[in-house]
């Protein structure tokens, strides 16, 4: 089992009330409603209109060191979209993005996920490199490379 060693020890919200996306008062609203509806941090900031995907995905680089790539001008070779099957992609919003020897890259929305990456580990026989991209990017990345379009 994989632990990611936080580069810095603020919290999510700290992190986007100094970089001055949201407000102390948008944090605690975040967290009761997240205590009330459930879901992820960042997610609830979203759905509640207080940041976007990439702000979120900004913080989460710089929070646990991930590199964030933005993917919607990245070409992916159809032979490295054929290692994750696009059932996988879906569930865990993952795309894999290059593949060398036996390292397999993946960009994903939620890149704490450890079972995801495990998962895929132990589907593709390669080691996962993780980059953070915005949920809204890699479900278009995978509306476009998979053949069965959105579902």
């Amino acid at each position: 089992m994989r632990h990611f060693r936080r580069t810095t020890n603020k919290h999510l919200g700290e992190l986007l009330v100094e970089r001055g996306v949201i407000t102390r008062g948008q944090v605690q609203q975040a967290v009761d409603a997240q205590k009330v509806q459930g879901g992820l941090f960042g997610e609830v900031l979203v759905k509640l209109g207080f940041a976007t995907e990439e702000n979120i995905a900004q913080a989460l680089t710089s929070q646990y060191g991930f590199p964030y790539l933005p993917l919607s001008n990245y070409e992916i070779d159809p032979d490295v979209i054929k290692t994750v099957p696009e059932n996988v992609c879906r569930q865990f919003c993952l795309i894999p993005i290059d593949k060398i020897g036996k390292s397999l890259t993946l960009a994903m929305s939620n890149p704490l996920n450890v079972q995801a990456a495990e998962d895929v580990e132990l589907i593709t026989g390669c080691m996962v490199q993780v980059f953070v991209a915005t949920t809204s990017d890699i479900t278009n990345s995978i509306n476009k490379y998979y053949s069965s379009g959105s579902k």
